[in-house]
């Protein structure tokens, strides 16, 4: 009768497919929660920007000056 007990109530190995498929399922989770964490902080500084863009909206922008462009260096031939 232990033959048959510890068969029954024998702990059994964890296969490779079990080892793999508990990391890929810890390893979606961090990512899943990598990705909720990105998508909350997105929102929030989208929202912040909005807001930022429609106070500023309302304040007339002051165009900086052109900048004129140099005039391009010729190179002086020497004469001989």
């Amino acid at each position: 009768m232990t033959a048959t007990s510890e068969a029954v109530f024998k702990p059994a190995k964890p296969t490779r497919n079990l080892k793999a498929q508990i990391t890929d399922d810890a390893a979606r989770a961090i990512l899943d929660a990598e990705v909720s964490a990105r998508e909350t902080k997105t929102r929030a500084l989208r929202e912040l920007r909005l807001n930022q863009e429609a106070s500023q909206a309302d304040v007339e922008p002051v165009l900086a000056k052109k900048r004129r462009k140099a005039a391009p260096k010729t190179r002086l031939s020497r004469q001989r």
